[in-house]
């Protein structure tokens, strides 16, 4: 199959299904409708509620959801075959994941503004409100503790992109001071903030920087502390905003290297049963997460972006479309691991499930696309590099700040008034982390990830469904991937149960034993819900649609 034609008929795909499925969702669903007032018109505060252009939204919010989970995914996944991966990637993206973000921040902008957690407890009833809580605590405790694997393991792999990393600190908060405080052109400071960061990788070819893993582990540790305890406009809103000009100018290099130069995908079409993989089903649905559909999408879309929606039919382009911009990356990151290089090449390289370098596979294989374009294989590695750290910093610097939150608000919740302080619980949610991260490597831990990423996708899919329900709306455009996602995840988790068990991986085997608890409870709360509005118990919907 010719990369070229893959990327065409997919990338085609995804148009047509934000033409027709995403505004279908949005008219007949979801009814979005200019009239009605959003969170960011009744609260525009000039801080966390403001009006926002859908088309900087959008952005803003893709580069908030498109750490490294759509590019850690797609890798390991394609060990099953690129055919089974690019489908899931494909459908899932258009049926389920687009659903869910967009189903999530209509439901949050119906609600104030309110977290998906939160608005369960009006949705269904106040006991779930704890549970889902809990359950996006422990979704929170695994993204920081493999995302910081991730990195330390870049930083190891890739000494050249230290510098650079390191550096886009002092660029963000740079760019921070010239818009915030001087006032200062949004063009002129993007401009400048891209060229230096461009210049920054070409320094760090000539100085890389080279430290042990358990080292960069503490140094990272230490870093997203100060991060998700800093205004957020100092330092993580520029640097977010500055990693979406790098993706985007890194996705165009993919792009225009796959037009020069089409490849052939080398890679095996199914693999039924690769070496040291668990089996396809459920496990691929559990391992391609971001790209596909993610429970941690549900976080963003509720958590920042409702609070900033312009007029209500502009969530379709931030919720629906952010997914599927998502989706084409999935489907870039599938084409680069898959081309390039000898059919023997790839078979060696995915040898055994567990020992896949899943980020540096990526690395190679975007970095011989760019070659094309004639830059120096060196320096389209740094590039690539680079902005896999950048987005792996974007999410755990996200993830911490929201950990931070939560355990703020289960403390409020049992009358432990001092852990709203903010000192307190990011140091509680980086110890934590870190005990984990302690424990075992990324190929380890990610299965733990995806199952439970894609269980939070499930139930706030449920919540989204209960809510249709409640306000006499159509719900099987969310209740058939609910159900589908909970049916995987519940499988996949206690298959993970048994393999953390039998190899006498305690902390992970209690985790996972826990959410499975978790999840039964919240599920069973939300069908006699169901079942009650179903049956025309309950009197009148919890807000009108």
């Amino acid at each position: 199959m010719n990369s070229l034609l893959v990327m065409v008929v997919t990338f085609a795909l995804y148009i047509l299904a934000y033409n027709l499925y995403g505004k279908k969702l949005g008219s007949k669903v979801f009814e979005l409708a200019t009239k009605n007032i959003t969170p960011a018109e009744k609260h525009n505060d000039g801080v966390d509620y403001v009006p926002t252009n859908k088309f900087i939204l959008a952005g803003h919010h893709f580069t908030s959801i498109a750490g490294t989970g759509p590019i850690v995914g797609p890798v390991l996944g394609v060990i099953w075959g690129w055919v089974p991966a690019l489908l899931w990637v494909v459908f899932g993206s258009i049926f389920a994941g687009a659903v869910h973000d967009f189903g999530a921040l209509v439901l949050s902008m119906r609600h104030d503004g309110r977290s998906i957690g939160d608005i369960t407890g009006s949705v269904v009833n106040p006991r779930t409100r704890s549970l889902f809580f809990l359950i996006i605590f422990f979704c929170l405790w695994i993204v920081i503790a493999i995302f910081a694997i991730l990195m330390a393991n870049l930083f190891v792999q890739y000494p050249q992109c230290v510098f650079p990393i390191w550096i886009e600190i002092a660029i963000a908060m740079g760019l921070s001071w010239y818009l915030y405080e001087k006032k200062g052109s949004l063009l002129i400071g993007s401009i400048v903030a891209i060229v230096l960061m461009y210049l920054t990788i070409w320094i760090g070819l000539y100085i890389p920087v080279a430290l042990s893993k358990a080292t960069w582990m503490i140094i990272i540790m230490i870093y997203i502390f100060f991060a998700s305890t800093m205004p957020v406009q100092r330092l993580l809103q520029p640097r977010d905003y500055i990693n979406a000009l790098e993706l985007g100018v890194a996705m165009v290099l993919l792009i225009v290297g796959i037009i020069v130069r089409p490849l052939p995908i080398v890679a095996p079409a199914v693999v039924s049963s690769p070496s040291g993989a668990p089996s396809m089903f459920p496990f691929l649905f559990i391992t391609i997460a971001c790209g596909a559909i993610s429970g941690f999408h549900s976080l963003v879309s509720s958590g920042t972006s409702s609070k900033q929606i312009d007029k209500e039919p502009s969530a379709l382009a931030v919720g629906y479309g952010g997914m599927l911009l998502e989706a084409a990356l999935a489907t870039l990151v599938i084409i680069a691991v898959t081309t390039g290089v000898s059919k023997e090449a790839w078979l060696t390289t995915y040898a055994n499930y567990a020992k896949v370098p899943t980020l540096p596979t990526f690395a190679e294989g975007g970095a011989r696309i760019v070659e094309t374009l004639g830059i120096s294989r060196a320096m389209a590695l740094n590039i690539l590099a680079v902005f896999m750290v950048s987005f792996a910093s974007t999410t755990i610097d996200t993830a911490t700040r929201l950990q931070r939150y939560v355990i703020s608000e289960f403390g409020d919740s049992i009358g432990q008034k001092w852990l709203d302080n903010k000192y307190i619980a990011a140091g509680f949610a980086v110890v934590s982390a870190y005990l984990m991260a302690f424990r075992g490597s990324a190929n380890v831990i990610w299965p733990l990830f995806g199952a439970t990423n894609q269980l939070l996708a499930g139930l706030a899919l449920l919540t989204i469904t209960v809510y249709l329900a409640e306000n006499n709306k159509p719900t099987q455009y969310t209740m058939i991937p609910m159900i589908f996602m909970v049916f995987m995840t519940t499988w996949g988790m206690v298959a993970n149960f048994r393999n953390y068990v039998a190899a006498g991986n305690t902390l992970l085997a209690v985790i996972d034993g826990i959410i499975i608890v978790l999840e039964v409870w919240m599920i069973v709360e939300a069908i006699t819900v169901l079942g009650r509005v179903r049956q025309g118990r309950l009197d009148q919907p919890n807000v009108k649609a």
